[in-house]
């Protein structure tokens, strides 16, 4: 059997083409009942996110009409298929192995390392699981691909640093004030980076939260939605007071927090360290307030150096993760080969002896992921065990060491890695 991939993403399409080939969690289930119900495919798993949808599957190579999983995805959305082909990425076999385990691991998204998209690997398989058309192949795939999602983010650095600048200020505050639970956060400001940043602090614990805007309608409707509490434009001097963290985001010609205010603030609450991060622009934020003691102020600027840097560290980290996927890779590959040659001893008991050798042939060729150079290899390693395949298993189990499977094709030739005898 033949795995098989088709779909657009961020690289490919249009955000407003991605708008009309997205899946809702019920579509998603729907479609891939479809194309099994239809005989397109035997195994079905549809994920899609803001930034991609795939269609996920499993079908026979000798697949007469190889353009019907283009087609259904195309229809589905009713779409002419000629307004997507330009737009679609199709893979097969090892190389839908291999990007699935780079989206899993943060590689293939908008922001590299990003960890929403494991959630939404995680969701994806549960919902074909849920809907029945996820089987044995898929199964095996996606828990690889949940596995090493998971691997790359404890054993490589490429998903811990901030890439955005609101989180970046998030990340000083723990490093200034350790846990923030116990500390008070104060938002000037209430328009969408306002809103970044305070996702962020009440998903890093900060309990204590106050908002101040020049529309206080618009600081209400920010207070309702994350549990925080409102305080007049008039009183910001006395929420300077009682702040540990100040975040300003609003469009002002004129700094609305000056260096006197902080002055007189930090005199009044004993000189308490104080972190003041000012994402406006134009500064909401005097420059001078950086020379008070114990007052960290970073602006907007210093903050996008931060994340450039983390950029770079993230990108250092690619190799590693790299590493992890080419493991997953072969670990996959030699479960493969060992179910197909264990099916393979199976039927042959039952053949008389003319039609073992045929049947061996026939598993080994199924074996498409494999190059022909391989697959060659595999059946003459294993023809000599046609005649005899009640030992087939235990013969099987001797030339373990000197089955290959290559994983590393395009990068180069890879000597066939071990097929493991406890998954085959």
């Amino acid at each position: 059997m033949q795995i098989v991939l088709v779909g657009v993403n961020h690289k490919t399409a249009t955000v407003n083409l991605r708008e009309r080939v997205a899946f809702s969690s019920q579509e998603a289930r729907e479609a891939a009942g479809r194309l099994c119900q239809r005989g397109i495919l035997t195994e079905a798993l549809v994920l899609s996110t803001c930034n991609r949808s795939e269609v996920y599957g499993v079908r026979s190579p000798s697949e007469e009409n190889g353009s019907a999983l283009e087609e259904f995805l195309a229809s589905y959305h009713g779409l002419p298929l000629p307004c997507l082909e330009a737009s679609l990425y199709r893979y097969h076999d090892q190389d839908v192995i291999r990007h699935l385990f780079r989206v899993s691991a943060g590689l293939d998204s908008l922001l590299l390392g990003e960890a929403e998209i494991l959630g939404q690997v995680r969701v994806a398989y549960g919902n074909a699981l849920e809907g029945g058309t996820s089987g044995q192949i898929l199964n095996r795939l996606f828990q690889g691909a949940l596995e090493l999602g998971k691997r790359v983010r404890s054993e490589t650095a490429i998903g811990t640093l901030p890439m955005s600048v609101a989180f970046a200020g998030v990340k000083l505050a723990e490093q200034i004030f350790g846990r923030l639970d116990a500390h008070r956060g104060l938002i000037v400001g209430a328009g969408a980076t306002s809103e970044k940043v305070v996702r962020h602090l009440r998903d890093r614990g900060l309990k204590h939260l106050r908002i101040v805007n020049r529309t206080e309608d618009h600081a209400w409707e920010l207070a309702l939605r994350f549990d925080g509490e409102v305080m007049p434009w008039e009183q910001l001097c006395e929420a300077i007071e009682w702040a540990d963290l100040i975040v300003t985001s609003v469009l002002s010609k004129e700094p609305v927090l000056t260096s006197e205010m902080a002055k007189r603030a930090m005199a009044r609450r004993g000189n308490r360290p104080l972190l003041l991060i000012d994402l406006g622009v134009p500064r909401n934020i005097a420059p001078g307030a950086a020379a008070l003691p114990n007052v960290y102020l970073y602006n907007i600027d210093q903050l996008a150096d931060i994340v450039l840097q983390n950029k770079k560290a993230r990108e250092d980290e690619i190799p590693k993760a790299e590493d992890i996927i080419e493991e997953q890779i072969e670990k996959f590959v030699r479960w493969r080969v060992g179910v197909t040659i264990c099916a393979a001893l199976a039927e042959m008991e039952g053949k008389p002896a003319a039609e073992r050798l045929p049947c061996l042939h026939s598993h080994v060729e199924s074996l498409t992921f494999l190059s022909l150079q391989d697959r060659l290899h595999l059946a003459s390693r294993l023809e000599h065990i046609s005649n005899h395949p009640t030992n087939g298993s235990r013969e099987f189990l001797r030339c373990l060491p000197e089955l290959r499977c290559s994983t590393r094709a395009p990068k180069g030739r890879r000597q066939l890695a071990e097929v493991d005898p406890q998954t085959a």
